[in-house]
């Protein structure tokens, strides 16, 4: 009756029959239909560069899609150009000192004269003059500048904070890094806190987390690789490793398992970890995740490989073993006995979460000889207004806490503070 009444609420069941109909379209759509485009390269043509990126970025709709038209001036011509960046995610006072401010300033480019080898001694030999040269190395006073061709890597470099130079007659595009955009400042971790220890805890910015491993492990060999997972959001994911330290075929078999994942998208820790363990059936975690950049860092110095995701504040270690989850990370601050039997005392605390509720069920209903018989009796008189079965109430408990838990996560502290004035109110 109950798994009728179960599969009737939750069960899945195709239908054959809808009230609306469908586009014909809608069953050609292929799975790289977010790629086809960005495999094309960029034009000499400007305005074909500027239509193509229009229909791209949808601009007519979106409102944070910023395109700058101006001219710039090279002996005595106007060429036009285009600057093309996400409005929030760059600094306007980088694009306006460092960009549109040397390109609109410098209206005075002439040819340089060359005359090492002339003919005659009343002939010079002008270099030919090299506009994307001249723009790349002399107009452009940023410290992180790249050429491209491919809309795919332009497109890329776009979408995580950098703007997108155009000019006239030139077949690629300049990409200048201007990140702006506003994020979360280092502070202490929420789900590890300690009283010894460091008090830094990662965040959502990729680049920061790096870098906080790096101000620890001061080793030229600690290697960050980056790739991106994911077809429509193609997230960055860092593997972070100690080189000459971790087992290559570890190295080797992370790298693996992320590089060919085969999904859609990718946003936190939690949902890589079941796409890179062996085994998808079993409850049992294979990896670890954590908050603190401390003892991510102890855990790469101890031959691991992490995994840091771009827009998670969470890194996962891989692989994880069981003393791992019975370790807190103040337990490298503490003497190494007393570190060694907190240890095992949540190793004992964890045999008794597990096996108490068996043994208890299986004693008062099976084997009650075991039990003194003063508290046996107990046990009996206390049970006597109870119309469930005791494994009912095992499971009434196990699911109590449960949502004990979950509540205290998900409600909002100050419904929390409501529900518990409300309740002392009515107690009094």
């Amino acid at each position: 009756m109950i798994k009728q009444l179960f599969d009737k609420i939750f069960k899945y069941e195709e239908k054959t029959e809808y009230e609306f109909i469908l586009p014909n379209t809608a069953n050609n759509i292929k799975e790289d239909s977010f790629n086809n485009d960005e495999n094309e390269t960029v034009s000499k043509k400007l305005e074909d560069n500027k239509e193509f990126l229009k229909i791209k970025y949808n601009m007519l709709i979106n409102s944070d899609i910023k395109l700058r038209e101006f001219t710039i001036s090279v002996q005595s011509k106007k060429i036009p150009a285009f600057l093309l960046y996400i409005d929030g995610m760059v600094s306007d006072d980088n694009i306006n000192d460092f960009v549109l401010q040397p390109l609109l300033l410098k209206n005075s480019i002439k040819m340089r004269e060359n005359p090492t080898k002339p003919t005659n001694k009343n002939q010079k030999v002008f270099t030919r003059f090299n506009l994307e040269n001249f723009i790349y190395s002399s107009l452009i006073p940023q410290n992180s500048v790249n050429k491209q061709k491919e809309f795919k890597k332009i497109i890329a470099n776009v979408n995580a904070g950098f703007c997108a130079l155009f000019i006239e007659t030139l077949d690629c595009a300049i990409c200048i890094e201007t990140k702006g955009y506003k994020g979360r400042s280092v502070d202490k971790p929420v789900t590890e806190s300690v009283v010894k220890g460091s008090h830094e805890g990662f965040v959502e910015n990729l680049r920061t987390n790096t870098s906080m491993l790096r101000k620890i492990i001061n080793n030229e060999n600690l290697i960050i690789e980056e790739v991106e997972v994911g077809k429509i959001n193609k997230t960055k994911v860092a593997i972070c490793y100690v080189k000459n330290l971790t087992n290559e075929d570890l190295v080797a078999e992370a790298k693996y398992r992320i590089n060919n994942l085969d999904v859609d998208y990718l946003l936190s820790c939690n949902q890589l970890e079941p796409l890179i363990k062996d085994d998808f059936d079993t409850a049992f975690p294979q990896t670890i995740s954590t908050e603190r950049s401390d003892r991510a860092c102890t855990y790469l110095l101890g031959g691991r490989v992490v995994a840091i995701i771009n827009g998670c504040p969470f890194a996962l270690v891989l692989p994880a073993v069981l003393i791992d989850y019975l370790t807190s990370p103040e337990d490298y601050n503490l003497n190494y006995h007393y570190a060694n039997f907190l240890r095992f005392l949540r190793g004992f605390a964890l045999a008794c979460a597990l096996l108490i509720p068996g043994l208890y069920i299986a004693i008062t209903m099976y084997h009650y000889e075991l039990l003194p018989s003063e508290l046996l009796y107990a046990i009996i008189a206390a049970r006597e207004a109870i119309p469930f079965p005791i494994f009912f109430e095992i499971i009434i408990m196990e699911l109590s806490f449960e949502l004990i838990q979950e509540a205290s996560l998900r409600v909002p502290s100050s419904f929390s503070t409501t529900i518990r004035n409300n309740r002392c109110f009515n107690t009094w």
